[in-house]
């Protein structure tokens, strides 16, 4: 027996095992369990699904009912046993109460339902925008508005707010860009409440189309004018806007506290300032109107002008100021006590009364006593001694401050003082709603002047009373990115109807016509609200008279703003929904015609090109380049022949502005621009020379025609609609027979104005009946007319329109057979006709100029006299700003040389001096676009006399034109026959078989007037110095190659003239037996000989190819 197998008391142990052994006798163990439990688990799963799957086959083939299928788990099984569940059949939400509840809705002191409600009552509306000159106060005298409704709000103390700018843009550069709307309640001197639309425009002259969008929904405008600068550029160009939309006009003279502040006037001094500036309003209004009324237009007296401090919280007229002194002393009529508050009365202390003539010298006017005394003395004490007597002043006043007011800055602490003051705004209230008429009244010269279609139709009737029931008629002229950058919102007034959201509607382009329906779309409203500049309050529906934006993707289809109308198929109904059906119904029931587009008062003449720095990321550009053509209303943009895409803006700062937008919030790309140009336009400056003419194509008709210069401020009136096409001809033919002296017959003769309606040319019709079929001339007068548009639209000498040219059609032989005579063949005809004849009238160049308007102090004047100088421009006025230190000069620019004129301007003057430059009117470029023998030097300024020709080529290559016209193009062969039998040089590039001298003209020009003087080189032995009278170079070049072939010229070369010369010096080395003069002699004569030689041929030439023609 094995003793190791038992223990020491005799128990049985077995063998010993090594530690890794017995480990893996237990693992193996363990293993085999799980796999032996895992075998009896997948039996069992398998065993569960076959007998489900039997059990599937049985329910498969049984009939369930609907109401037995189970789809969701019941309320306990979500909830629990716990959880008492009820289901009601009726929502018992409110109607009042939206679904999606809005969120962030800044607090203001009037319920919003309440102002909802107002939106319905047309009459308690005033649709106002608030204009003035850049920098006069608009967005700040807003900010108190802002401040006095909502009263969450709080202005920062070191600088304005600014709440309207919601840009940063606008933050960036300090200017407003945009017109933003905003809508507030507001009540006037009686505490009767009003809903107030307001729309902050900008004041740089830049983005006044956005001032004309504003307008054209408005009823009324307050112009604001800043007490300090008085009248300025866009002050008298607003004036004169409101007075051409006929929209109601008040004051507000601003910034009243730069009198007592920075000029330091005394209260008489600041009266007569204040006074100054009401006269010169007044003087302008009348000169605008064109009548020389005595009674002043605006007058505190009429209740028409205010006075505010948007920064301090002030805002007053005679009324409410009289409203101070009632609740103070009690016993005092208001409105009688305002009526002398104003002019020359004085109040007698000892008799208590009011005179018109002064006691004594010593005696103030009643506005300096009343008015003027008290503000100097609330301005001193909080400037002056805040510690010591501010608290009893203010005791006095009833004007309580706390302890931590009392601490404030200066400027805080006035702001609030002047506040509990005054009070709310409410003389700027009494202002508005007396004197700015409601959508109601206003609507019959809001629709004389804007309503295209008849003044006898039920829509007329709607428009003119605002009728909430009548046909939907609404016109939009903004537009407003989504946050998203990915649409747009557009905002427009209600003039007629009722627009509900998720209406269908049919919006209409500038270009849509009852004969032509292309210009027009069918969309359905998104949700419709209400603007409150930085958030919205989303509406069911919008009443004629009230503002609004429309939430939609928003397409701009051929024009700059759309049109939007939405008609009910009948009159009574006022919860009709239209259908896509019903809109072809529709326009059998009403005759829809659209408003008319906006007119702007100024051009945009500034052109750039742009391109993606990515090639691959041009479609990301052009896309950009659609939205901020909707975006801002006067932008164009377009695409040149060569392939360039070009923005043309009213400004630079316009256009840095598009370019932000282009590049940060549309299409995130990087972009390159190049260098700015200018839009040019062409003109003739005097009659053809000669008839010209021109066949059709099948030779079957021919047109002839001759161009001249219009009149002297005819395309100015054509451009300002005081004559238009429309007219009758008897009302036409008196317009030009009173106004220019036209005849009878030519001013009944007009066809038509080029390129479009309001276009600066005129075609007249100028055959006689016994010459011409007058039956087959109108047969082709459109044709004609589209011909003659065609080619005012784009000039012959670098495809820019033509401007002030006036084509008469002379004489027309027109086949009689209609398809000989159709528009393929006429259209182009007279399209090349008109060029011939413009090309045979000696054609000029026209660039636009810039009026200037540059405010700078008195020593710096000379100064701007400088730079204007050297940029081509002139000084019309220099005066002085009164009760200022300031000078204002006036002065013209090209715009071609503005570009960098204003920071020119500001290194000049140590930043002293600051401008505004806004587009005033074309003048033609000195120079003859045509004249061949002017040389462009590369990288050179160029003389003025070289200028034209300058611009024609240039522009020319930009875009991928050749450099020079080609008479081949405009001139048929058998008017080069005429041409030709007329002994008549043509000074054009002469293509195809003829072999015409490359500078034909310099010979001719040669044989005139051509000088060569010789002189004799004093410093220098053996040389000479031959001097070309003009500067024709390729004279020179002919004459330096003819003098080297002499072997005694050593050295020939150019000297470099005085810039003021336009002479060509050309220095001669020779040896010591050269005759200078003798050898130019014979060079000459040789010259003449070849030139002679060259015409000869020249003139064989054109005999050959007419022979040929013939």
């Amino acid at each position: 027996m094995d003793g190791e197998l038992y223990d020491e008391f005799g128990n049985y142990i077995g063998p010993d095992f090594e530690s890794d052994e017995d480990d893996d006798y237990d693992f193996d163990y363990a293993r085999e369990v799980r796999e032996e439990a895992a075998t009896a688990e997948d039996e069992a799963r398998d065993e569960v699904e076959r007998v489900a799957a039997v059990e599937d086959d049985m329910e498969s083939d049984a009939v369930v009912l609907h109401e037995d299928k189970k789809y969701y788990p019941s309320a306990m099984e979500v909830y629990g046993p716990d959880v008492e569940t009820v289901v009601q059949e009726e929502d018992t939400q409110p109607l009042t109460e939206p679904i999606s509840m809005e969120h962030n809705l800044p607090d203001t002191v009037y319920n919003k339902e309440y102002m909802a409600d107002m939106m319905d009552c047309t009459a308690l509306i005033r649709n106002v925008a608030l204009a003035g000159h850049l920098h006069h106060g608009k967005t700040c005298f807003v900010d108190c508005l802002i401040e006095q409704t909502h009263p969450a709000f709080t202005r920062r103390d070191d600088r304005d707010t600014r709440y309207t700018d919601t840009l940063n843009t606008e933050y960036e550069r300090g200017v407003s860009i945009k017109s933003m709307p905003v809508t507030l309640v507001m009540q006037d001197t009686r505490h009767k409440s009003y809903l107030m639309n307001i729309f902050d425009t900008p004041g740089h002259v830049n983005f006044s189309d956005e001032v004309s969008a504003a307008f054209r929904l408005c009823d009324g405008v307050m112009i604001f004018v800043d007490a300090h600068e008085g009248v300025m550029l866009n002050t008298e160009r607003l004036l004169k806007m409101a007075l051409t939309e006929n929209i109601a006009i008040t004051l507000c003279i601003n910034k009243i506290d730069r009198l007592i502040l920075e000029l330091k006037l005394p209260p008489t001094e600041a009266y007569f300032k204040m006074r100054h500036v009401l006269d010169d309003v007044n003087n302008l209004v009348s000169t605008l109107k064109g009548t020389s009324e005595t009674n002043p237009c605006f007058s505190p007296l009429l209740g028409n002008v205010c006075f505010a401090s948007g920064r301090y919280n002030i805002c007053f007229s005679l009324v409410s100021f009289a409203h101070l002194y009632k609740e103070a002393y009690g016993n005092i009529e208001a409105s009688e006590f305002a009526r002398r508050l104003w002019g020359d009365i004085y109040f007698n202390k000892k008799t208590r009364k009011f005179v018109r003539k002064a006691p004594n010298s010593e005696t103030p006017r009643t506005f300096v006593q009343f008015i003027l005394e008290p503000l100097y003395k609330i301005f001193s004490q909080i400037v002056g001694e805040v510690d010591t007597t501010l608290p009893r002043v203010m005791s006095e006043l009833g004007i309580r401050l706390s302890k931590e007011e009392q601490k404030s800055n200066i400027r805080p602490l006035l702001s609030i003082i002047c506040r509990r003051f005054f009070g709310d705004f409410t003389s700027f209230v009494d202002v508005v709603t007396q004197h700015v008429p409601s959508p109601v009244t206003n609507g019959f010269s809001k629709m004389e002047l804007n309503y295209t279609g008849p003044t006898k139709s039920d829509i007329w009737d709607a428009l003119v009373s605002c009728d909430p029931d009548g046909p939907l008629m609404v016109q939009t002229t903004k537009n407003y990115t989504t946050p998203d950058t990915s649409s747009f919102y557009a905002f427009g007034r209600v003039f007629s109807g009722t627009l509900h959201a998720q209406q269908d509607v049919k919006i209409l382009g500038e270009n849509y016509t009852l004969q032509d329906e292309e210009d027009s779309r069918v969309m359905t409203v998104g949700r419709l609200w209400v603007c409150e500049s930085r958030s919205v309050q989303y509406r069911s529906k919008s009443r004629a008279g009230g503002k609004l934006g429309v939430d939609r993707r928003h397409r701009r289809a051929n024009s700059e703003n759309g049109n939007h109308y939405g008609c009910r198929a009948e009159r009574g109904c006022k919860n009709f929904k239209c259908q896509d059906d019903c809109h072809v119904l529709t326009m059998l029931y009403w005759q829809v015609y659209i408003f008319r587009p906006l007119k702007f008062n100024t051009r945009s003449v500034i052109k750039i090109a742009v391109e993606p720095v990515n090639p691959s990321e041009l479609p990301k550009m052009l896309d950009g380049l659609r939205k901020v053509n909707k975006s801002y209303p006067l932008l164009s943009t377009r695409v040149e022949e060569s392939g360039e895409h070009v923005i043309l803006g009213t400004g630079e700062l316009y256009l840095d502005c598009v370019l932000h937008d282009v590049r940060k919030v549309f299409s995130e790309i990087d972009i390159k621009v190049a260098d700015p140009v200018v839009a040019f336009c062409e003109t003739v400056v005097e009659t053809s020379a000669l008839k010209c003419f021109a066949e059709t194509p099948n030779r079957k008709n021919k047109l002839t025609m001759i161009a001249e210069p219009l009149e002297r401020g005819l395309a100015e009136d054509i451009e300002n609609e005081a004559v238009q096409i429309s007219w009758n001809r008897k009302k036409l033919g008196e317009f030009f027979q009173t106004k220019y002296n036209w005849d009878l017959l030519a001013a009944r003769s007009i066809w038509a104005f080029g390129p479009d309606n309001v276009g600066p040319n005129i075609l007249v019709d100028d055959t006689l009946p016994s010459e011409v079929n007058k039956t087959l001339l109108s047969a082709i007068k459109d044709s004609v007319v589209q011909g003659f548009q065609w080619a005012s639209r784009e000039g012959p000498l670098c495809e820019e329109p033509i401007r002030n040219v006036k084509f008469k059609l002379l004489d027309a032989v027109i086949a009689e057979e209609p398809l000989y005579h159709g528009g393929g063949q006429v259209i182009p005809t007279a399209r090349r006709v008109a060029y011939s004849a413009f090309l045979m009238a000696t054609p000029r160049l026209m660039e636009p100029y810039y009026f200037v308007e540059v405010t700078a102090p008195a020593d710096c004047v000379s100064a701007v006299y400088t730079v204007l100088a050297r940029r081509r421009g002139h000084v019309t006025q220099d005066l002085p700003i009164p009760g200022s230190p300031l000078y204002t000069i006036k002065a013209f620019i090209p715009a071609i040389d503005s570009f960098g004129f204003e920071t020119d301007l500001r290194t000049h003057t140590q930043g002293q001096a600051f401008c505004l430059s806004v587009f005033h009117h074309w003048q033609i470029v000195p120079g003859d676009p045509l004249d061949k023998s002017i040389y462009i030097k590369p990288l050179e300024p160029q003389p003025a006399t070289h200028l034209a020709r300058e611009f024609m080529i240039k522009t020319r290559r930009r875009k991928g034109l050749s450099e020079d016209v080609s008479v081949n193009k405009f001139f048929d062969d058998p008017m080069l026959l005429e041409l030709a039998k007329q002994d008549v040089i043509i000074a054009f590039e002469v293509s195809g078989s003829m072999n015409a001298p490359p500078s034909f003209e310099s010979f001719l020009l040669f044989h005139g007037e051509q000088k060569v003087t010789v002189q004799k080189e004093t410093k220098v032995p053996n040389a000479y110095l031959f001097i070309i009278n003009k500067e024709d170079h390729t004279l020179g070049n002919l004459l330096k190659d003819k003098l080297l072939e002499d072997r005694r010229v050593l050295f020939a070369g150019y000297k470099q003239p005085h810039p003021l010369e336009h002479k060509i010096y050309l220095r001669v080395q020779t040896t010591p037996d050269y005759h200078p003069v003798r050898a130019v002699k014979e060079a000459l004569t040789e010259l003449i000989a070849e030139i002679n030689q060259l015409e000869e041929d020249f003139r064989e030439a054109i005999k050959d190819r007419l022979v040929n023609v013939a």
